[in-house]
This record gives C-alpha cells, sequence and structure tokens, in this order.
C-alpha cells in the first residue's frame, strides 16, 4: 500500500490519521463569519493553554505513545530535552508511534511528534521541525488556531455562540477540536515567520542550520512521483517545500554559514547496554619453605 503524505498544519500533517475524527478546515471567510457571530466573545492565553491541554489529553489517550524507555523518547530525551523551556515556554513532549510524517505544538505547550518523522529525519533536521512547532506557539499562531477551532464548534453546536466566556466543551467537541490542532492551515506568512524562528533557534544553540534547508528538501522529494497532484492540492495555502528550503538557502548564506548538508545516522533504537567486565586478578601466595637444620 503506497504511502500518502499530506504537508500541511503546522509544519506537516498526517494522512490516514488514526482515531480522528472529521477534519476542520478554516479559510478565511469562515473564521470571519464565526468571529463575527460570537459578540464580545473573550480568549485569552489561559483559556487557550486549558482548551490546548483537554484536547492534547483526548489525542494522548488515543495514540500509541513510546514509553520513558522506548527508543523513540530516549533519542527525543536527548535532542530536545535541554529545551524544554526557556523564552517564555514550558514545554511537555511526546512521541506518537506512527508512521505519519508529523509534529505539532500547542498554546499549552505540549508538542508531538510522530515516530514517522523521527525515521526519516536526523537530530539536526528534527531540532529544524520542532523549532518551527515552537515558533508557532512563540508567535501565537496555536492561540489562534485554537480559538478559531472553539469558535467554530461553539457555534456548530450552538455551545455558548453567545457568550463572552469560553465554556465547557462536549468529547465530542474535543476530539473536533483536537482534529483542528493536527490539522491547522496557517497563512503563508506565519509558515515563513515560523521558519525563521526555527532558523534563528539553531543559530542561537549553535546548531547546523543548513539542517533546515535539508528538512525541506525532503519534504520536496515526498511530493515527488504518484503523489504530487494530491500534495499540490493539499498545500494551496501553504508555501512550497522547495520553495522554503531555498529560503532556508539564502538565509545561511547571508550569514556567512551555508554549506552543502551531509544527513547525519538516524537512531531510534535503545542504546545496547555496555557490561564492564571486572577484571580479576588472582594473587599467588608466596610459600616460603624453611630449611631444617
Amino acid at each position: 500500500m503506497k504511502k500518502k503524505f499530506i504537508i500541511a498544519g503546522l509544519l506537516f500533517a498526517a494522512f490516514g490519521l488514526t482515531k480522528m475524527t472529521a477534519q476542520i478546515n478554516f479559510g478565511d471567510k469562515a473564521i470571519g463569519a464565526v468571529q463575527k457571530g460570537v459578540t464580545g466573545f473573550t480568549f485569552s492565553n489561559a483559556d487557550a493553554a486549558k482548551l490546548s491541554k483537554e484536547a492534547v489529553d483526548k489525542l494522548d489517550a488515543e495514540h500509541e505513545i513510546a514509553g520513558p524507555s522506548d527508543g523513540y523518547t530516549l533519542r527525543l530525551n536527548r535532542v530536545f530535552g535541554k529545551h524544554a523551556s526557556g523564552d517564555g515556554f514550558t514545554l511537555n513532549y511526546k512521541v506518537y508511534k506512527l508512521k505519519e510524517v508529523n509534529a505539532f505544538a500547542t498554546a499549552d505547550g505540549s508538542v508531538r511528534v510522530y515516530s514517522g518523522l523521527m525515521d526519516i529525519m536526523d537530530d539536526n533536521e528534527l531540532i529544524a521541525v520542532i523549532g518551527h512547532e515552537i515558533g508557532h506557539v512563540a508567535n501565537n499562531d496555536s492561540r489562534d488556531a485554537i480559538r478559531a477551532a472553539y469558535q467554530k464548534e461553539a457555534l456548530m453546536d450552538g455551545v455558548a455562540s453567545q457568550s463572552a466566556t469560553v465554556a465547557t466543551v462536549t468529547d465530542s467537541q474535543l476530539g473536533k477540536i483536537g482534529s483542528a490542532i493536527i490539522d491547522s492551515k496557517y497563512s503563508r506568512k506565519q509558515e515563513s515567520e515560523a521558519d525563521l524562528f526555527a532558523y534563528n533557534f539553531m543559530k542561537k544553540n549553535g546548531y547546523d542550520v543548513n539542517a533546515e534547508e535539508s528538512a525541506f528538501r525532503i519534504l520536496a522529494k515526498m511530493s515527488e512521483g504518484s503523489q504530487a497532484s494530491f500534495i499540490d492540492q493539499m498545500m494551496s495555502s501553504h508555501p512550497d517545500s522547495q520553495k522554503r528550503a531555498d529560503e532556508a538557502k539564502k538565509r545561511a548564506e547571508k550569514d556567512g554559514l551555508y554549506k552543502p548538508y551531509v544527513q547525519q545516522k538516524i537512531v531510534n533504537t535503545v542504546p545496547a547496554a555496555t557490561t564492564t567486565k571486572k577484571a580479576t586478578t588472582t594473587t599467588k601466595k608466596k610459600t616460603t619453605t624453611a630449611k631444617k637444620k
């Protein structure tokens, strides 16, 4: 069976999501109508964080999560553990054991990385992807996306459609909001700004910034062949992967940092246990025999 990869959402979105409800896509007209329909509605950062956490908790319950001793978790801890907090954010991150190529971050600081992504990108490329996701959180794109998802559901189901505060949502609504989080459609400007955030994040922390270009080249390669028209359709509201790769290259060239990136070895397995053999030393007792006179 051929795999279909959809490059959408925060940086990626997946095709054939398991145990997910119907996707919710937000166009400019739809969002405008939703905003007009909610009179006096306010949605704070705290509201966004609370609703995001509830939606992500539901997603976590519906997906297989790599355990603490799993190779994927150990790798993510090694690669990104040192960046769990800083610049006004605190992150909690987990790996979904799914073959889809995807990663997303939400307004409450939840970062979820799919094992399928970790199978095709090395540590530096993975940093570029997660840095992009954090960029959406830092730029409040994730907050605005969860707000739009909530408003759409509130109007559709008549839940607090005229309320000025966030009401409790149903389990079904949380499922739809969670799906919307994964499949959020950001503008070209938002995607470009998140790309720049990732580049600056890598530069600031001493990573090879050329890995960002490499990550986009990988996605562009995935768009070739039999899936090209399908990918083009899904990418209609997002910058082309080749173009984003070219922009990443230009940034590195401008900073005098560019060099063709060579992908490093990808290891998602648990390191082999090392056993130290204790050196055993045998001391021979020296016996002296006294001669009898």
